[in-house]
């Protein structure tokens, strides 16, 4: 029987981690995938504002499920060595804040959805990536996004093979629904032995016919189906709510697609829109 801990992108409730601590213990929340931090990206902060943070989690009884790091999330055109070296830097944050997973993508490709011609680019990238993760204990965890290789499940199953399991499996049902793909049965059914952990958010369209962000359940996503399936298996599974139910600050500088449109605001503040999405998944697990 499967173990579900629920954990958060806190930055959604507030861009400072004094206020994130807050909504946490608010929504008995003990895990949060640390992003953004008093309105800087977690990549881009400093060692000792590292350290600083661990001591406020360590008091407020938080632990850290994951690093939501940017890492992956550049063009194949990028200066990549560059990238590396911030790589390498939010592996230090990492260890400083006990935690070995990083979120992370795998490269923006051209408009075509075409993967063959950026494969070997973009395997060799997620290689060298994986090599300096390894010999530092650290988990790469792969988040199906739009726009990057890993977008579709072919792409999720080529870097799954590629790599053996090595790189894990982050699902998001929302990601995939805006792709144009059935994250429920199809995407799952295809991925469901490689799930490592979930970012918890739905989508589907609304009467208007667009395509928009809902708290799970409420969209196309079949969060019940997928629950009542993963519990089957003999293993721990952090689920992390990414509400994007109101936009947020650095939520450009997070997401180059912009979302076109997909976060209606459906809520006055960041705590209401947090607040909700909470609710919602709590009452599947």
């Amino acid at each position: 029987m499967a173990n579900f801990i629920l954990s958060a992108f806190a930055d959604e409730y507030s861009p400072m981690i004094d206020e994130q601590i807050i909504g946490l213990k608010k929504n008995g929340i003990g895990y949060m995938e640390i992003r953004g931090v008093d309105n800087v990206n977690v990549a881009d902060i400093t060692l000792d504002k590292a350290r600083e943070v661990k001591a406020k989690l360590d008091a407020a009884g938080i632990g850290v499920s994951s690093i939501g790091s940017p890492i992956g999330k550049i063009k194949l055109t990028d200066d990549f060595e560059a990238h590396l070296d911030k790589l390498r830097h939010v592996i230090e944050i990492a260890k400083i804040l006990d935690c070995n997973r990083i979120r992370m993508f795998s490269f923006y490709v051209d408009d075509t959805h075409d993967l063959a011609p950026a494969r070997d680019a973009v395997m060799e990238r997620l290689g060298r990536m994986l090599e300096i993760a390894d010999a530092e204990g650290m988990i790469l965890c792969h988040e199906n996004e739009r726009g990057i290789y890993g977008e579709t499940v072919e792409g999720c199953v080529d870097i799954q093979k590629t790599f053996g399991g090595r790189i894990k499996c982050v699902f998001d049902h929302a990601n995939f629904i805006v792709s144009g793909i059935e994250a429920f049965p199809y995407a799952y059914e295809v991925l469901k032995d490689d799930i490592f952990y979930m970012h918890i958010k739905d989508a589907g369209r609304a009467a208007d016919g667009s395509m928009q962000i809902y708290p799970a359940g409420e969209g196309a996503g079949n969060f019940e189906a997928t629950f009542r399936h993963l519990r089957e298996y003999d293993k721990t599974f952090f689920c992390t709510l990414e509400p994007h139910l109101k936009v947020f600050g650095g939520l450009e500088a997070l997401e180059a697609a912009k979302h076109d449109g997909l976060i209606k605001n459906q809520f006055a503040t960041g705590e209401e829109a947090f607040c909700a999405a909470a609710d919602a998944i709590k009452r599947y697990l």
